[in-house]
C-alpha cells in the first residue's frame, strides 16, 4: 500500500461493510443482524451490512428482510447455493465501504475484535484477521477432536504456504478497499458459475491471504476468544479432504504463476 492510499484508508475507517454469509440460518439471522447493526452503529461508524445467502431453502431471507426494513444499510444477496466461499466473495464484490470484511452469522468471534482491526488499518495494515491461536488467543468449548484436526490442517497450510499464520480459517477477517481490488480478481479457487445440494466449507480463506502475501499486502493478526458453535456445518471427512484439496491447488497455482 502506498503512502497516499494508506492515510485514505486512515481517513475513511467511518464507514464499513460487513458481509455475513448464512445458509439456513433462520434460527440466528436475526439475534445476528441485531447484534452486529447495532455495535457498527454504536461505534460511529457507517455500516453497510450484506447477507449473502447461500440459496437458503428456509425462511432466512425472509426473516432479513423484515429486519432490514426498519434497520437502514443492510442488504440481502439472493445467491444459488454454491458454498460459502462463493457467497462471501460475492458479498465482498458488492461491498461499497471503503473497508470491507466478513464474519460468521453464529459470532463466534467477539464483535469487539473489530476495534483491534480497525487500529491495524490506521497503521497502514491492508488486512487484518481474528485468530484462534497463538498468544493471547482462547478457544471456548471446542470439541477436542475438531482443535486436532485444525491444527494438523494449518500446520499444512504454514508448511506449504503461509508459515506465520497461525490460523488461516477463523471466519473474521476485514480487508481495504485496495487490498480486495489486489486479491479478488486473481482467486483462482470458487470463481465459476457451480451449484452444490450440500452445506461446502472450502479453504478459500487461505487463497485469499497466500494471494496478498504474494502481492507484498500487510497482514495483521488479532488473537481473541473464540467460541465453539454448536451448529458447525461442518462435516469433519468430506470438508477436510476438500480443504487439502484446495491447499494443494494454492500451492499449484503458485507454482503456476497464477497470482502474479
Amino acid at each position: 500500500m502506498t503512502e497516499s492510499s494508506s492515510a485514505a484508508t486512515i481517513a475513511a475507517i467511518d464507514a464499513v461493510s460487513v458481509v455475513i454469509p448464512v445458509y439456513n440460518e433462520q434460527d440466528r439471522i436475526g439475534d445476528a443482524l441485531t447484534a452486529v447493526w447495532t455495535y457498527f452503529h454504536e461505534q460511529g461508524l457507517v455500516a453497510e451490512i450484506i447477507v449473502a445467502d447461500d440459496g437458503s431453502s428456509d425462511n432466512t431471507t425472509v426473516i432479513a428482510a423484515a429486519y432490514a426494513n426498519d434497520h437502514p444499510g443492510i442488504q440481502i444477496l439472493k445467491l444459488e447455493h454454491g458454498g460459502k466461499a462463493k457467497a462471501v466473495l460475492a458479498g465482498l464484490h458488492a461491498a461499497s465501504h471503503p473497508i470491507a470484511g466478513f464474519m460468521d452469522v453464529d459470532l463466534a468471534t467477539p464483535l469487539s475484535t473489530w476495534e483491534a482491526c480497525r487500529d491495524a488499518f490506521a497503521n497502514g495494515y491492508d488486512i487484518a484477521i481474528a485468530s484462534r491461536e497463538g498468544r493471547g488467543a482462547v478457544r471456548v468449548g471446542e470439541p477436542h477432536y475438531r482443535h486436532v484436526m485444525g491444527r494438523v490442517f494449518n500446520g499444512l497450510v504454514r508448511l506449504m504456504l503461509l508459515p506465520g499464520i497461525d490460523d488461516t480459517q477463523c471466519g473474521f477477517k476485514f480487508f481495504t478497499k485496495h487490498a480486495l481490488a489486489t486479491i479478488i480478481p486473481r482467486c483462482q479457487l470458487y470463481t465459476e458459475h457451480d451449484v452444490t445440494t450440500k452445506p461446502r466449507v472450502t479453504a478459500f480463506d487461505v487463497e485469499l491471504l497466500y494471494i496478498a502475501r504474494r502481492q507484498g499486502l500487510r497482514t495483521a493478526i488479532v488473537p481473541i476468544t473464540w467460541h465453539y458453535g454448536a451448529q458447525s456445518k461442518v462435516n469433519p471427512v468430506r470438508d477436510t479432504i476438500r480443504n487439502f484439496r484446495d491447499v494443494l491447488a494454492v500451492r499449484i497455482n503458485g507454482w503456476r504463476g497464477k497470482y502474479a
